[in-house]
């Protein structure tokens, strides 16, 4: 039987597939921009016959269908490997929870039996014509998932751009068990705000500090993009990309001509990633694109494969900092805000690369909700804030007063440095507080 046969024969109905789905199963919906669209609004329509269904996703950008009923909850749980405003919206309903990991880990999750998976749906590209299925924008760890997977239906979106892969980035035929061809939804425009004028005061103060054949890693966020803007505009050259997301702000240095990747040592030439989300812009430049290279996450956030790469410079976002140069860039205190992501992954890769680096940038203070304030840089994090970058693995810390570099600093030289980059409204207090928690000398600058 060839392929076009195949095809045929597992083309159904999304109300017909799903009906694979059973009480108490684990359900998973793949990943991001992925996330299965009539699939999902066909298992909605059936959550009066179903309960305890476990639903794994991730990133979302949109609302899925199971979690819009007011009693969705009694049907429905979500497990959000990694959260955006929508999952925290979700969780606020009673009906989802986080699980922690190191991104990295993920395909081992599913490789080594941690996760049960007994129904995946994802959207997908149209079949090439050697039967095989892209995994688009979120090559990530869908290889091991569909491994573990006991039923697999994809759902066909158009829309999708079938981007090019190092291994485990393609699903056959021959494995699927049903095809629904969706409705070709638009993809979801994962937009960025501006950069403000501290996220380019910020990104003025690294851009020096990147030489030409650089490999990048960019967080996510208007300062990232800020950076990205910057880069674009600048005299750099004969630069190369190793990311765990890919975002906007690549394509605008690529089209600047930036990127060659003929400087990296390994996958020279290569963009490689692990997945992506943006706007039609980036969706348009990842299709068929022979410079792109996706690969499973276990591979770019893999520490030796980062450090492989000659002056990598990794740029990413933080919530706040404490004192001892503790870094949390997931929560504010105990509400959940977005996830380990790759964070430790990129900071430890980069500072083990022959000339690499990694920033953590953040704004000095922010205004709360009643208009005050606030500062953060901590005496120490919130109770209950994560420490997502320890204080032994940071490299350099930025805000829109400088740049410190916390190797080889002890704890009152970092509590100095950190003071020198916070807003001067709250430096006298967390000398206060550094002198309190005997982190700071008579000697030290005031």
């Amino acid at each position: 039987m060839n392929y076009e046969e195949q095809y045929r024969d597992k083309l159904t109905t999304a109300e017909e597939a799903v009906k694979i789905v059973k009480s108490g199963d684990w359900v998973d919906y793949s990943w991001c921009v992925n996330h299965p669209f009539a699939l999902d609004k066909a298992l909605a329509a059936r959550k009066d016959e179903l309960e305890d269904v476990k639903v794994h996703g991730s990133t979302c950008l949109w609302m899925p269908e199971i979690c819009k009923a007011e009693d969705a909850g009694e049907h429905f749980t979500w497990v959000a490997w990694h959260t955006t405003g929508i999952d925290r919206k979700i969780f606020k309903k009673g009906m989802g929870y986080f699980q922690p990991m190191r991104y990295s880990e993920l395909p081992r999750f599913y490789r080594d039996g941690a996760e049960q998976v007994d129904v995946l749906m994802m959207q997908v590209p149209p079949m090439d014509r050697f039967g095989n299925f892209s995994f688009s924008v979120s090559p990530s760890h869908l290889a091991q998932l569909c491994a573990k997977a006991k039923h697999i239906i994809v759902e066909i979106n158009e829309n999708l751009p079938r981007t090019c892969g190092l291994y485990d980035t393609e699903l056959h035929i021959s494995r699927v068990d049903a095809i629904v061809e969706g409705p070709n939804p638009p993809l979801p425009q994962m937009t960025v705000p501006e950069p403000t004028a501290i996220d380019r005061k910020i990104a003025s103060h690294i851009l020096p500090l990147i030489p030409d054949g650089a490999c990048l890693q960019l967080g996510i966020g208007g300062m990232p993009n800020a950076v990205g803007e910057m880069i674009a505009q600048s005299d750099l050259k004969d630069l190369g990309i190793h990311t765990e997301m890919y975002i906007d702000a690549f394509v605008e240095i690529a089209k600047a001509g930036k990127i060659t990747g003929r400087c990296k040592t390994t996958d020279k030439g290569r963009q490689v990633f692990g997945m992506a989300a943006g706007t039609d812009k980036l969706y348009q430049y990842l299709d068929g694109n022979p410079e792109i290279m996706g690969a499973p996450v276990d591979y770019t956030n893999d520490v030796r494969v980062i450090s492989s790469n000659d002056n990598f410079i990794s740029i990413n976002n933080a919530i706040d900092i404490d004192l001892f140069s503790q870094v949390n860039a997931e929560s504010a205190g105990i509400r959940h805000i977005s996830g380990t992501g790759g964070q430790l992954d990129f900071v430890m890769g980069a500072y083990l690369s022959q000339g690499g680096k990694s920033f953590i940038c953040l704004s000095s203070s922010y205004k709360d909700k009643n208009g005050k304030l606030q500062s953060r840089i901590l005496p120490t994090l919130q109770q209950g804030s994560i420490c997502t970058t320890p204080r032994s693995t940071v490299h350099y810390i930025v805000t829109e007063y400088g740049i410190a570099d916390m190797k080889g600093r002890n704890t009152w030289q970092r509590a100095e440095s950190l003071i020198e980059l916070a807003h001067p409204d709250f430096r006298d207090e967390l000398i206060r507080q550094a002198e309190s928690m005997g982190i700071w000398r008579n000697s030290n600058r005031r």
